[in-house]
C-alpha cells in the first residue's frame, strides 16, 4: 500500500507522530534524518512496523505522499538558538521530490518566523512550486510528553497555524484524523509562538521552584511540603517540583538578539535550571562532610540517569554533569538505571551496579536523581548509608531531600 503521510525524522518528535498515525490506519512512510534516538521502545517500534509502518532511505518516495511533516530534532547551537541544519536538509531532500498539492507540515521547536522565512525559500527554490498555491504550508507545535500514559495524540489538542487559510484547513483535515480537537491559530508565527510559550511556561515555572528549594533549604522550611499544601489551592496555582536539572528536547528561548526585546525572565530561569547540577554537588559534599567523609575518595551512587522517569532517553540530562562535577572532585562514581545498560562519562565508563541495594549499602552516598517506577525508595532508604533525594519522592524523614 503506497504511503499517505512521510514523516522526515524519526526522533523525539517523528516517532510519536508516527505511531499516533499508524494507529489511526495511516499508511506511514518514516525518513530518517540522523541518528537521533526516538522515546519509542524497540517493542513498540516493532509494533508499528508489523502494521504497516516503514522507513526508506530513498527520497523519490518522498513525492509519493499526500503530507510530509518534518520534524527532526533542534538542538540549541553555540548561541542557544534552535539549530536548523537538520530542518534544511529535510526541506531540500524533500523539495526536490515534492508534488503539487502537498501538504508540507513543520513540528520542531523553532523560533517564530521560522516556517515562512527559512523553510518556506528552501521548499519553494528546490521544488519550483509557490507555497499557498501550489502547496500547502504549515507548522505545528509538537505536544509530545513522553512517558506520560495519560496525554496521548488522540486527546492532547492539537494547534495547527498554515501560511494561507487553506493552508490551515488542509494540515487541520490531516491532524483531524489523529486527535479529537483541532485549535486553528491565525498564522504560522502565531502557531510556533505557541511552542515558545509552552516551553518557556515549564522551564520558568521549574526555575521558581528550584530556586524556592534552595532558599528553604537555608532557611530550614520543607518546601516540600510547602508544594503538598500549595498544590491544594483549586485555582491560580499549577504544581512544579524542583530537582537536579532540567533536561530533554525542550530548550527556552528567551529571543534575545532576535527580536525587538528579549524575554529577561526566561534568560534568569535558564541561569537558575543550569546551577541545580552543581547545587546537587554542593549538598552532596555538604552530607559527606557533615557524616565525617570528604568527597574526595568517597563512594557515589547515582540512581537514574536520564532525563525522564521510566525512560532510557539521556538527551541533555543533569545526570552527567553531576557525575563530572563528583569525579572532578575525586569521588568514585558508580549508577544504577534499569533503562542504561551502559554509560561513559569524561569519556570512560561509569561502574554500574548490578544488585541495587547491594551498592546503596556500600556507597556512602546514594543520590536519586532520577524517580524511575521500579525503585522501592522505602526499601532504598533503610539500606543506603546515606540518601540524598533530588526529587522528593521518598518517604518524609526518610532521606535527606534537596
Amino acid at each position: 500500500m503506497p504511503a499517505d503521510l512521510a514523516v522526515i525524522g524519526l526522533g523525539p518528535y517523528g516517532l510519536p507522530l508516527a505511531q499516533a498515525a499508524v494507529a489511526a490506519g495511516i499508511p506511514t512512510l518514516g525518513y530518517p534524518t540522523g541518528p537521533e534516538p526516538g522515546p519509542l521502545t524497540p517493542a513498540e517500534v516493532r509494533r508499528m512496523l508489523a502494521t504497516g509502518f516503514r522507513t526508506t532511505a530513498a527520497p523519490a518516495e518522498l513525492g509519493r505522499v499526500r503530507t510530509a511533516v518534518i520534524c527532526p530534532p533542534t538542538p540549541p547551537d553555540a548561541d542557544g538558538a534552535p539549530d536548523l541544519a537538520q530542518i534544511a536538509d529535510a526541506a531540500r531532500t524533500l523539495a526536490a521530490h515534492m508534488r503539487p498539492h502537498t501538504t508540507v507540515i513543520l513540528q520542531s521547536p523553532v523560533r517564530p518566523g521560522t516556517t515562512e522565512e527559512f523553510l518556506r525559500p528552501i521548499l519553494e527554490q528546490g521544488s519550483g512550486l509557490r507555497a499557498g498555491r501550489d502547496f500547502h504550508l504549515a507548522y505545528s507545535p509538537s505536544r509530545v510528553d513522553p512517558g506520560n500514559r495519560d496525554a496521548t495524540p488522540t486527546t492532547t489538542p492539537q494547534v495547527i497555524g498554515g501560511l494561507t487559510p487553506a493552508c490551515t484547513e488542509s494540515a487541520a483535515a490531516f491532524y483531524g484524523r489523529l486527535t479529537d480537537k483541532v485549535v486553528r491559530a491565525r498564522g504560522t508565527r502565531e502557531a510556533e509562538t505557541v511552542q515558545l510559550l509552552e516551553t518557556n511556561f515549564r522551564h520558568v515555572n521549574i526555575a521558581l521552584v528550584n530556586e524556592t528549594a534552595m532558599l528553604c533549604h537555608d532557611l530550614g522550611v520543607d518546601f516540600w511540603d510547602v508544594i503538598r499544601c500549595a498544590e491544594t489551592k483549586p485555582f491560580g496555582f499549577q504544581a512544579f517540583r524542583p530537582g537536579p536539572g532540567v533536561g530533554g528536547h525542550s530548550v527556552p528561548q528567551d529571543l534575545t538578539g532576535h527580536a525587538p526585546r528579549g524575554l529577561r525572565l526566561v534568560e534568569m530561569a535558564q541561569q537558575v535550571n543550569a546551577q541545580m547540577p552543581r547545587y546537587v554537588v554542593q549538598r552532596a559534599a555538604a552530607l559527606l562532610n557533615e557524616h565525617g567523609k570528604s568527597a574526595r575518595g568517597a563512594r557515589v551512587l547515582l540512581l537514574g540517569v536520564t532525563y525522564k522517569a521510566d525512560l532510557g532517553d539521556q538527551r541533555a540530562t543533569p545526570a552527567h554533569e553531576i557525575a563530572t562535577r563528583l569525579m572532578e572532585l575525586g569521588a568514585a562514581v558508580s549508577y544504577h538505571d534499569p533503562h542504561v545498560p551502559s554509560w561513559n562519562v569524561l569519556d570512560r565508563p561509569v561502574p554500574r551496579a548490578d544488585s541495587l541495594y547491594e551498592a546503596a549499602a556500600d556507597a556512602d552516598l546514594t543520590i536519586l536523581l532520577q524517580q524511575h517506577r521500579t525503585y522501592d525508595l522505602q526499601g532504598l532508604s533503610v539500606k543506603a548509608q546515606l540518601l540524598l533525594d533530588t526529587r522528593g519522592a521518598t518517604p518524609t524523614g526518610a532521606a535527606h531531600r534537596l
